[in-house]
């Protein structure tokens, strides 16, 4: 009996003891290397439950280590960046690209800081989304690499978002691409699509660092490269098919890796990393009306900047209302929303839609109609200048009182397109969704190291080029 107690004894003061253990191990230095090593649990880290493991990282059962069975609280990290150095588990790079890049942001801390005042908004839902998936909780730091956590992002081959998505992935994952919306800019949407696609590639190689790479560079290229080393009788690691891989993709994991090693410690890097509270920044709205960005920004009491950083996906002035569309809000601006809109008693929505039956209809015949100017509708459709509609456009035009409580249509809102071309005889541009002419071109050209806003090619499986998709 004395003995099971003086057990019990031992086993509580352990416990007790766990969470200054834990941050003595967080908050010791990395080794001086060229490539510091972020504090290492003490026991080997669970492997995604879908993961496919070379045999060679398996433990034999009766090496297996049992973790002990400690509260999750005793652990609990009051910093997300706390967390993402808690779950580092790709194994790391040491090379000249690792310190190249490392220079690089080191150089650049009003880069860093842009950065990461983006990212704050963000890092809480990543990381949680990847803990909950059991993968490597430095994927969380990787749009640092696609992006520089700009949602508003896109390259000159027409990926978007804050995970780089090009169109045909973007369909292949589930992100709507109509003429109001683009979740390939959403943050929920974006992240679930990007997380799977990670997952996705780490099953199909059983390796992370050549999972990234299919990741950048396509899965068929990776696999003809796997194959052509295999072939040859040498090894298929990431590093040792770096030199079949083009300059972006070879310096794809080294980035990431830089990035992972300032996170890791960045006051030897010169550099400040602001604390991100571990709470969640943001909450989801439901809506089921249609509801302004101008006026959904006002009764969260929101500048329309923050109110975007949170809802990129939505290209229009007008977010229309079906019982799928969510609005991000900060919680305090979501309770002040609430409140407001029970006290509004106005229009949510100044817009509806216009469909043009024939090539004689003129934006300023319609300004006129709608009570309006022609710039206004020009600038919410993102027609240029010196151009005119064509027969079958569907356009937004202001409300007029025939209109006034009547919401544009889910099946007009999902077929909506607007087709001009150059008046008098001018060269002609047709075809385009509504929206894709008004996408924002990426973030300060300054926060682009070599190439941040990257032009990934888009390919499928087979490593060939899919057709361009409007």
């Amino acid at each position: 009996m004395q003995s099971r107690i003086k057990t019990h004894t031992l086993l509580a003061a352990l416990i007790a003891l766990a969470p200054a253990f834990s941050q003595a191990i967080d908050g010791a230095p990395p080794a001086a290397t060229s490539a510091p090593l972020p504090s290492m649990p003490l026991l080997p880290l669970s492997p995604p439950a879908t993961a496919k493991l070379p045999t060679t990282e398996l433990l034999p059962a009766s090496k297996v280590i049992a973790k002990p069975a400690v509260s999750e609280d005793a652990f609990k990290e009051t910093d997300v960046w706390g967390r993402i150095r808690t779950g580092y588990a790709i194994p790391d790079v040491s090379n000249e690209l690792v310190s190249k890049h490392v220079s690089w942001y080191s150089a650049r801390p009003d880069h860093m800081a842009r950065t990461t005042a983006r990212a704050s908004r963000y890092l809480f839902h990543v990381v949680t989304e990847l803990e909950k998936r059991g993968m490597p909780t430095e994927l969380a730091l990787l749009p640092f690499i696609e992006s520089a956590f700009n949602p508003q992002a896109l390259s000159s081959a027409n990926a978007a978002g804050m995970w780089q998505f090009v169109p045909g992935t973007g369909k292949d994952y589930n992100l709507k691409q109509d003429a109001f919306k683009d979740e390939r800019r959403g943050i929920v949407a974006s992240t679930d699509a990007a997380l799977s696609y990670l997952q996705r590639l780490y099953d199909m190689f059983g390796d992370w660092q050549l999972a990234l790479a299919a990741y950048n560079w396509g899965e068929g290229n990776v696999q003809k490269a796997v194959k052509r080393n295999q072939a040859a009788g040498k090894p298929t690691d990431f590093e040792s098919l770096a030199e079949l891989m083009p300059a972006e993709t070879r310096n794809y994991v080294p980035k990431l890796q830089a990035v992972k090693n300032i996170v890791a410690n960045p006051a030897q890097f010169g550099l400040h990393l602001p604390a991100i509270d571990n709470q969640p920044y943001f909450t989801a709205i439901d809506k089921t009306s249609d509801i302004d960005l101008a006026v959904a920004a006002q009764l969260a009491e929101m500048s329309m900047d923050e109110f975007k950083a949170l809802n990129p996906q939505f290209n229009r002035p007008v977010i229309t209302g079906n019982q799928q569309t969510q609005i991000l809000l900060p919680k305090a601006n979501a309770e002040k929303f609430n409140l407001n809109l029970a006290q509004w008693g106005r229009a949510l929505s100044n817009w509806t839609t216009h469909k043009i039956t024939s090539a004689r209809e003129r934006i300023d015949t319609l300004a006129s109609k709608f009570h309006t100017t022609p710039e206004v509708i020009r600038q919410a459709n993102n027609i240029p200048n010196k151009s005119v509609l064509k027969a079958g456009s569907t356009i937004l035009v202001p409300k007029i009182s025939s209109s006034l409580h009547v919401d544009i249509a889910p099946e007009v809102a999902d077929s909506a397109v607007v087709a001009f071309e150059a008046d008098r005889g001018g060269k002609a541009r047709s075809g385009s969704r509504i929206g894709h002419y008004a996408q924002a071109k990426g973030g300060n050209a300054k926060d682009a190291p070599v190439s941040l806003v990257k032009a990934r090619v888009p390919r499928d499986a087979a490593g060939k080029k899919k057709n361009k998709q409007n």
